[in-house]
């Protein structure tokens, strides 16, 4: 049975949603996409001209990326919340979404993002990268705090 889905989202462009209520502690799902390095990563985003910082990378420790563009699932829509009710835990080159707390069905799926970029934070980084979320918690960046 499947428990999430992608659709239009409030918060941003696409979202993932609970069909069911998921437990705290539940893995949801992976985060599926191709396993490339960061320079092709960096390379396929300046082809795709993608000036407002929208990408399906998810950042590994051991400097790979998995791309969820290209061979990913619904996990690629989920959105960034400062307050998140899920979280990412990585498992070799292998990424799984895992609630953190109950989610009522029908209710949106969250990540913080906590994005990091090289350089200074100038103005036009941080408002590409400037939060959506709404929460009471929000620190207005997708950006980890420093």
């Amino acid at each position: 049975m499947r428990r999430i889905v992608g659709r239009n989202s409030p918060v941003h462009g696409r979202g993932v949603f609970a069909l069911t209520t998921i437990p705290a502690g539940a893995q949801i799902v992976e985060y599926k996409g191709k396993l490339v390095s960061w320079r092709q990563a960096q390379r396929s985003y300046e082809r795709s001209s993608a000036a407002d910082g929208h990408t399906f990378f998810f950042d590994l420790d051991d400097g790979q990326v998995i791309d969820g563009a290209t061979g990913g699932n619904s996990a690629r829509w989920l959105n960034h919340s400062c307050a998140p009710n899920c979280e990412a835990e990585q498992q070799g080159s292998r990424v799984f979404i895992r609630a953190i707390r109950n989610i009522e069905e029908g209710r949106e799926l969250f990540i913080d993002y906590q994005l990091t970029v090289a350089g200074r934070l100038s103005a036009t980084v941080k408002r590409i990268y400037s939060c959506c979320c709404v929460s009471r918690q929000c620190r207005g960046t997708m950006l980890a705090t420093r």
